[in-house]
């Protein structure tokens, strides 16, 4: 959610923390703010709506020049968007700064003893409580790090906190807990963040944070603690992809740019993962074999888009080893009391790492006994640190809120999984492996000739903007098929959408068919579903007999729908399992178009963030 920069070096701060929030833009805010130290004192500028008016402001009022300061765009949880429940917030002498990313649970009883003790809120924020408290341990302690650490032992919830003083010229301290925050060391510079994005212009050395740690920035070094004070251990890790990864790169939009990525996306995710006799090797999993073979269960835990693509998982885990698979979301996975034990794989699907409900119900599982492998973009997040195994998908930067090229590689990634079961079980000969990983490779090339051939898709979504309503349709894979294409226009033309299972429509959803309704259907492929592709022939078959404007999505050569396809959008064949690779482009290219044709912002649809760091 909320983005979050600091900086302490030689360069402006305020530059160089404007530029780190407008490449936080991504994940959503309403109100933006800066705070920086300069000529012994502290000046912070903040206004409610989009950057641009933040930095209206700062012309017509600018900041004095200093070398240390912070930035925060704010995804609203406690007041309204307006200029002041935006952050930075201030004590009241006006020489402490907060910005903070998280819910603070316990800030009504701390706000009051505030009060009592004669303090002026000026907000109905949670995190200007932080503020006041940092002024009064720092008052007893002139230490801003110590100070931090003392406010963060009585906060509960999950936040991360970045602050400055006055009083402390030259430094800036962060704490997190259940919030994401990664700090970015250069050459007499360091950065933090809530994301290497806000710095990867700068430096691509970067040190993870744990859980419940205060970190103290300097010029000459950055210092990490525990919150009970004793030296941390830290983790540097080096980025993998460089700023120009997070531009637009001639693109309208960055969803744009990451549909367009998809093919070489999906190619890196099998990178390194084949050795040279055919067999997989993921070395992240680090979950023994021995274990593995005696797994009995498979319980995949994601939201939104991950979820759909563990819904797609649960066919493959399921074919491929024979292993009973659940599909939950981790929103309620936790509240149900699931049955978990050590012979339990829970994989946990995650795009930032950072995904609270989905964190929790990792947690959850360990508690359980159960063995955790992550699905993730996001190296040195908290997800995979906190599991027993990971397996990255090198998609690279991901800017557009709604997921493209991350959902098709945790695809891959799913298929990867589920196929290293296979082998460790022996329910897949090696030549079956083999085949299965040519097909992927050749996923890549399906995908651009898929991208090849979409402006009748982008016509057809233009002519469709002034509809109220399109379903989808989908059996088998094509099911989560259709649930994602729903998704996307929910996020982008907010629009009303469902997805159906198609054997469902007789018993009930048919009765949503209407005159010129726009219904999409995921035909499976013929050659290896011959019976289910007769069923959803025949459903397709029922709508237009009703009226509806029918959208179909068959593979190449496949000439039962002709009769009945209003719009036939082809995909090239690939086996069953895999469609879900080539058949969920065009949705997105559609969603994408018709959000355009729309007048919808793209990139940062309206009350949605890129990381949903609360439950």
């Amino acid at each position: 959610m909320c983005g979050i920069v600091g900086y302490v070096g030689a360069q402006s701060a305020l530059d160089v923390v404007m530029a780190g929030l407008r490449r936080l833009e991504y994940r959503g805010y309403d109100s933006a703010g800066v705070a920086v130290l300069a000529d012994g004192g502290l000046a912070a500028a903040k206004r409610a709506g989009k950057l641009v008016n933040l930095e209206k402001e700062l012309v017509e009022r600018p900041l004095p020049t200093g070398s240390t300061g912070i930035g925060h765009t704010r995804w609203a949880t406690h007041g309204g968007p307006t200029d002041a429940n935006a952050h930075p917030h201030l004590d009241n002498a006006g020489r402490v700064a907060v910005v903070h990313n998280g819910i603070i649970e316990n800030f009504a009883p701390l706000r009051a003893e505030l009060a009592e003790r004669g303090h002026g809120l000026a907000s109905e924020t949670d995190t200007e409580v932080v503020a006041h408290l940092l002024a009064e341990a720092f008052s007893s302690c002139a230490d801003l790090a110590e100070a931090m650490r003392q406010v963060c032992r009585r906060l509960e919830g999950a936040f991360t906190l970045v602050a400055v003083h006055a009083d402390a010229p030259g430094v800036v301290v962060g704490a997190r807990r259940n919030s994401p925050l990664v700090v970015g060391v250069g050459e007499g510079e360091a950065f933090l963040a809530s994301d290497v994005a806000a710095f990867i212009a700068h430096t691509r050395s970067a040190i993870e944070l744990g859980q419940d740690q205060v970190v103290e920035l300097r010029r000459d070094g950055v210092t990490v603690t525990g919150f009970d004070g004793r030296p941390a251990e830290v983790r540097p890790y080096n980025v993998d992809w460089d700023a120009a990864a997070a531009e637009k790169g001639g693109y309208d939009y960055f969803m744009l740019k990451e549909i367009a990525e998809q093919p070489k996306a999906v190619a890196d995710t099998l990178l390194g993962r084949i050795d040279a006799a055919g067999s997989l090797t993921l070395d992240e999993v680090r979950i023994d074999a021995a274990e593995l073979r005696e797994t009995d269960k498979v319980v995949i835990v994601a939201c939104g888009t991950a979820f759909h693509a563990g819904l797609i998982a649960k066919y493959a885990i399921e074919h491929w080893t024979r292993i009973p698979c659940e599909v939950e979301l981790a929103s309620e996975f936790r509240y149900r009391d699931p049955i978990l034990d050590a012979r339990t794989l829970v994989v946990a699907i995650s795009q930032s790492g950072e995904t609270m409900d989905t964190l929790m119900a990792l947690r959850h599982a360990r508690e359980q006994g159960a063995r955790v492998l992550a699905i993730c973009n996001t190296n040195g997040s908290t997800i995979p640190r906190e599991s027993d195994a990971v397996l990255y998908t090198h998609a690279g930067p991901e800017v557009a809120v709604a997921s493209t090229k991350a959902f098709l590689t945790q695809l891959v990634a799913c298929y990867l999984v589920a196929l290293y079961l296979g082998q460790v079980r022996g329910t897949q000969w090696g030549d079956e492996i083999r085949a299965v990983i040519r097909d992927l490779s050749r996923i890549g090339g399906a995908v651009e000739r898929v991208l090849e051939t979409m402006e009748p898709v982008r016509e057809l979504a233009r002519s469709l903007a002034e509809k109220n309503t399109v379903l989808f349709l989908g059996r088998h894979v094509g099911y989560p098929v259709a649930l994602e294409g729903a998704l996307k226009l929910k996020e982008l033309a907010y629009m009303h959408a469902e997805g159906f299972a198609a054997g469902e429509l007789k018993h009930g959803p048919i009765a949503l068919i209407d005159e010129d309704l726009p219904v999409v259907v995921v035909v499976p492929s013929p050659r290896g579903r011959s019976l289910l592709h007769g069923k959803i022939v025949s459903n397709i078959q029922e709508i237009r007999a009703r009226g509806a404007r029918t959208i179909v999505i068959a593979e190449e050569g496949d000439e039962a729908v002709v009769p009945y396809a209003d719009h036939l959008i082809r995909i090239p064949a690939t086996p069953t399992l895999l469609q879900p690779l080539v058949a969920t482009v065009p949705l997105q290219v559609f969603a994408c178009e018709l959000a355009t044709a729309r007048g919808n912002e793209v990139d940062q649809p309206r009350n949605l963030a890129k990381s949903v760091t609360v439950e």
